[in-house]
């Protein structure tokens, strides 16, 4: 979905991104639909406002606004493209009036930017024929508040376990594991001299759905409560395998940057990583045999990370009808097949997945299954502060440099701290 999700890692992109003391509400201009489209014969100019990706995506997303216009020729879609600080860069922009008039929006930064009243409602555009249904409801659900819908869901991404086949074929195993104790021991087996079992990438991004799986929560009416004893005894067997089972490593540890690419440097047998990781592998590693399977149960359970982004309207936009058809479009099914077909992004409809053949294909199977029982990178408006703290003391007690209970009930405290 995103290029920076593999090559800086989610923490240090959304480290000191805080959303607050700002608002958006006091212009209070209509939030009604426009009535009508646009019938002087004249074209009205949209601004649709993104992050910078790679080459390929950034193309097939081109085409896709192209197809649009095709379609709309009474619409004029200017791309502007934020390539640093995006958040930051938005938000200046949005305060001083010259806001874009349609935005893409992480599902992390949603509940802070809302709650400013920067994000005009959608749910008084939408169609019974936009069929909401078809979408799956975590991902919606990421992007309301209080019952209101603010945005559509453009892609995603979930996480999934990647295995290298040859390693677990020399081990004597014939498949990859399906339970979190069978990952553990067959990490063991896994583990030699150079080489371990399973590789782990440390921020809370990645391991929030580990943190919550005995029941305990990272945040707590937005505050920080990742020192639960609960969080704490579900992540102490990952603590565990590097320094009891030394069976664990993450990726600096064995010269890599990131989970991808120490399972591509075949340093690491497993790795839980998301759907960005294939091209990434078929480009830099085409003779690593590997496969793909759904994250391993945990307490019989399933569970894994999505990570998604909207396409949001500007409350202030001038052009609201036209945005809400730009956005109707691009979240449309013919707008989503479009976009997703490259493969790099995974669609948020499930009709669309179904076309695509993505839930039968043996690698990206396993990240369209994944979709409808994951834990959607988002939560109250706190969660960049509970985020940035829980990942330094954590990695420290991952490193064996701090007992897990002692450090995360510090950053806890730091973090609320912060909070008030």
């Amino acid at each position: 979905m995103k290029k920076w999700l593999w090559t800086l890692g989610i923490s240090s992109l959304l480290a000191g991104v805080v959303l607050t003391g700002c608002n958006f509400a006091d212009e209070e201009p209509s939030s009604e639909p426009t009535e009508g489209g646009n019938t002087d014969g004249e074209v009205v100019e949209l601004t649709l406002t993104g992050w910078q990706s790679s080459p390929t995506e950034q193309r097939y997303f081109e085409e896709t606004v192209a197809t649009f216009e095709e379609q709309n020729p009474d619409i004029k879609v200017n791309i502007n493209t934020i390539p640093d600080q995006y958040m930051d860069v938005l938000r200046t922009r949005l305060i001083g009036g010259e806001g874009p008039d349609v935005f893409f929006l992480d599902a992390f930064e949603a509940p802070g930017l809302i709650e400013t009243g920067a994000v005009e409602p959608l749910d008084e555009y939408i169609t019974d024929e936009f069929d909401l249904a078809d979408f799956e409801q975590p991902l919606l659900e990421a992007f309301e508040r209080n019952g209101v819908l603010y945005g559509l869901p453009k892609d995603t991404s979930t996480l999934a376990l990647f295995y290298n086949i040859d390693m677990l074929e020399e081990a004597g195993f014939d498949g990859p594991p399906e339970t979190w104790e069978e990952l553990e021991e067959m990490a063991i087996a896994l583990t030699n001299d150079d080489e371990y079992g399973f590789g782990v990438v440390t921020d809370l991004a990645r391991l929030m759905f580990i943190a919550q799986s005995n029941g305990g929560q990272i945040a707590t009416d937005n505050q920080a409560t990742f020192a639960d004893p609960r969080v704490v005894e579900a992540l102490q067997p990952i603590v565990d395998m590097r320094n009891v089972d030394g069976s664990a490593v993450e990726p600096s540890e064995v010269g890599a940057d990131w989970g991808g690419e120490m399972f591509g440097l075949e340093r690491v047998a497993m790795v839980i990583e998301g759907n960005w990781t294939v091209p990434f592998l078929d480009e830099n590693f085409e003779d690593v045999n590997y496969g793909v399977a759904e994250v391993p149960t945990i307490n019989g359970n399933e569970g894994t990370m999505a990570y998604t982004v909207s396409y949001v309207m500007n409350r202030n936009s001038e052009h609201k009808e036209e945005a809400w058809r730009l956005i109707e479009f691009l979240t449309g099914k013919e707008g989503m097949e479009l976009w997703t077909s490259s493969g790099l992004t995974l669609p948020t409809r499930a009709s669309v997945s179904e076309k695509l053949d993505y839930a039968d294909d043996p690698i990206y199977g396993p990240f369209i299954a994944g979709q409808s029982y994951a834990t959607v990178w988002a939560d109250d408006t706190n969660l960049p502060i509970v985020n940035n703290n829980f990942q330094n003391q954590f990695t420290s007690a991952f490193l064996g440099q701090r007992d897990l209970a002692e450090a995360l009930k510090e950053a806890e405290e730091v973090a609320n701290s912060e909070i008030q």
